[in-house]
């Protein structure tokens, strides 16, 4: 019994012996194959990037329409969601890129064994096993080169989603995230591009082709290559019966077909890259929305552009004609408002302007002349000291070392408001401003935005030291044409996030800064302006109202450095500026406003034909009309003859010729020793009954021609005799 029970004890230790190294060895693999999947689940961690998981999506910018005019993207994605992409585009994918993608968990272990085995065998990296979590790892978190150190954190990434996203999400994030060649992102971009529908709406082939796509976008490119893409897609969709998602009659069904591709060409817009950058400045400024957001953040940007507008002030920009200069690289910039609502409704920032060069509609030019209605005689206006046909003095005076010409060198002593403004006077211009101050002036040039550093009388004829952008000029005119009120220009209407929640829009409020009343009388001096002062060049039949500007060349001696128009119909605002960009004595212009007034009408001839805007300005009921001036005529013929008849039996009657205008009062004179006498006057009309006539003083009268708008008389006429 003791040597049976020794025996079965010795055997036993022996087995026990035995064993104890292989579970040893089984532990320690154990052991082994925890810690390296820790190490993965680990390593998985650091690879993936939360960020990179937010896929840059393009951001649209478009009319109220609908109708896209640019687009903003690093890479130009449109996301979908996987319930928008048909059963069958995604099973086209899973068949022809990884046929186990529901069993596996990140990688496939048979795909990799036997990728390493060939590997081995030729002592180089050569065939890849990527699933399409794989494929998705390497996309967003990796590069392309082939190596082991790549691979690995390929795994361990691939482990890693397959842990935190559903198996939907990970194929919903392969089909956004793929290239398909053209610059496409994505199958919705795909799918828009090549068949000109979303891939909702994608048929067995068609979803067949785009994922022929993955292997090679640009060898496949069913544009360059179209049959190289027929027999890919053809691959594809015998794979597709490989797995059974296809019968043999579905597939030969399917293979018969041609690529029916339906190209969705992207238009260039130039003409709308001005406005764009606009769009961008303000999304930033006002909305806290960088360039670099806007790149990756899918905005659907609403803006209030008019493209048809946009288009023809672009190609009349590009007329050499309207471009004065000594060398051909005159610039330009131009900018126009919708007068009731304030929205920019077009914008040319250079004559070949394209997205990301200057701007030349927010950069600061000196206005010239176009300063006067808003420095000067508006305010003055509003003072109520002064009404349109008050008179200013028009001399050329000394305001403390400061001197001011008129441009012809030619003074009228005194003239009205009205006429200063029409005919664009420097002197009376800056002694009207010496009257209200500029102090006054400057706080209606601030409710208009414009906070000038300047402090001198220069202000009233635009010398600033920093000038003012076309922009700004447009704005302040729409005062004028808008009761008075003033409200920030702006581009953007709304603005959408990538689901399509509303997180902005515009919400402009109006500021008062002049009265309806003389904004009325401003309008109809501008207009006189334009009909017949200073900015008559060019033709326009229709309603507009503006003022011309020029500055004097700092090197160039009778030359214009800027030329302005700043005007107004009672649908738009605009300003257009011309120049160079450097002003030096090999850059001067050879012309002088006329061509950007010129330019400004031509453009708005072309926008009445497709638009048919006013004939006139409709004055508000609250105001009164401002009456025309009076154009004060020569009196000539004048002549003298007795009457006969009535209570004195001899009288005088003068009678001459005059003007048309029923409002021109004739005052007659009577010369004597001394001063001479005014016996009477008519009003429209020309004769008149001299009753006391006597033989015994002098009987030689004169008549003199009299404004009762500016209570100022005209030329006298030669004087007639009574003679017995």
């Amino acid at each position: 019994m003791n040597e049976n029970y020794r025996s079965r004890k010795e055997r036993l230790f022996s087995m026990s012996q035995k064993l104890k190294k292989p579970l040893f060895i089984m532990g320690f693999i154990v052991v082994l194959g925890l810690i390296g999947y820790g190490l993965i689940l680990f390593g998985g961690k650091l690879v993936v990037n939360q960020e990179d998981l937010v896929l840059d999506t393009t951001t649209t910018i478009e009319t109220a329409d609908g109708k896209v005019i640019s687009k903003l993207y690093n890479e130009n994605r449109i996301p979908v969601s996987i319930d928008d992409i048909p059963e069958h585009v995604k099973n086209a994918f899973i068949s022809i890129e990884d046929r186990r993608f529901y069993k596996h968990a990140g990688v496939d272990f048979k795909s990799v064994m036997r990728a390493i085995y060939r590997d081995i065998i030729a002592f180089q990296k050569v065939e890849g096993a990527s699933t399409l979590t794989q494929q998705l790892a390497k996309n967003l978190f990796l590069t392309n080169d082939k190596t082991w150190t790549r691979k690995a954190k390929e795994v361990m990434a691939a482990v890693y989603l397959e842990r935190q996203l559903p198996k939907e999400r990970i194929l919903e994030l392969y089909l956004n995230q793929m290239y398909f060649g053209q610059g496409l992102y994505g199958v919705e971009a795909a799918s828009q591009k090549f068949f000109s529908k979303s891939v909702k709406d994608l048929s067995i082939d068609e979803g067949a082709l785009l994922a022929g796509l993955a292997k090679a976008p640009n060898g496949y490119s069913p544009i360059k290559y179209p049959e190289k893409a027929l027999q890919r897609r053809n691959i594809v969709l015998q794979s597709m019966e490989n797995t059974d998602i296809l019968t043999t009659e579905e597939r030969l069904h399917e293979q018969g077909k041609t690529l029916g591709l339906d190209i969705q060409e992207e238009e260039t817009k130039p003409w709308v890259d001005s406005y764009t950058d606009l769009v961008m400045k303000e999304a930033a400024e006002e909305y806290k929305l960088s360039i670099d957001e806007l790149k990756r953040g899918g905005y659907r940007i609403v803006v209030n552009l008019d493209d048809t507008i946009q288009q023809i002030a672009y190609n009349e920009f590009k007329n050499d004609d309207y471009f004065p200069g000594n060398t051909t690289d005159v610039e330009g910039a131009f900018v126009m408002l919708d007068q009731k609502s304030g929205e920019i409704i077009a914008a040319v920032g250079g004559r070949d302007y394209h997205l990301g060069e200057l701007n030349r509609v927010t950069v600061k030019r000196q206005p010239g002349s176009t300063m006067k209605p808003i420095a000067v005689y508006g305010p003055a206006l509003e003072t109520g000291d002064y009404h349109p046909y008050s008179l200013i003095r028009d001399e050329k005076i000394n305001y403390d070392g400061y001197t001011v010409a008129n441009f012809n060198h030619q003074y009228e002593g005194a003239i009205s408001i009205y006429e200063s403004l029409k005919e664009s006077k420097n002197a009376s211009t800056v002694w009207l401003l010496d009257q209200i101050g500029i102090n006054y002036s400057k706080s209606y040039l601030k409710k208009m935005q414009l906070d000038i550093p300047d402090k001198g009388l220069g202000i009233g004829l635009g010398g600033l030291s920093e000038g003012l952008s076309p922009l700004s000029m447009a704005s302040s005119y729409r005062t004028f044409a808008h009761d008075g009120k003033y409200i920030n220009a702006y581009t953007i209407s709304e603005i959408y996030d990538k689901n399509n929640e509303l997180i902005g829009e515009a919400e402009p409020s109006e500021k008062k800064v002049f009265s309806p009343q003389v904004s009325w009388n401003m309008t109809e001096i501008l207009t006189s302006t334009v009909e017949s002062g200073t900015a008559s060049a060019g033709s326009y039949p229709k309603a507009l109202a503006g003022k011309t500007g020029s500055t004097e060349h700092p090197f160039v001696e009778g030359e214009n450095k800027d030329i302005w128009f700043v005007g107004y119909t009672p649908e738009y605002v605009s300003a257009l500026w011309m120049g160079y960009d450097k002003s030096d004595k090999e850059h001067y212009l050879t012309g002088g406003s006329e061509y950007p007034t010129q330019l400004t009408k031509k453009i708005l001839s072309e926008i009445d034909n497709n638009y048919s805007l006013e004939a006139s300005f409709s004055k508000p009921e609250n105001v009164e009309a401002l009456q025309e001036p009076i154009d004060l005529p020569k009196v000539s013929n004048l002549h003298a003859e007795y009457t006969f008849g009535g209570f004195k039996l001899v009288k005088g009657k003068l009678t001459w010729s005059g003007s048309n205008d029923d409002r021109v009062i004739y005052r007659i004179y009577r010369e004597k020793d001394g001063v001479n006498e005014r016996v009477g006057e008519v009003e429209g009309k020309t004769e008149y009954e001299i009753k006391d006539l006597s033989f015994l003083q002098s009987n030689r009268y004169y008549v003199v021609p009299y404004d009762p708008l500016t209570k100022l008389e005209g030329e006298r006429s030669e004087s007639v005799e009574f003679s017995v």
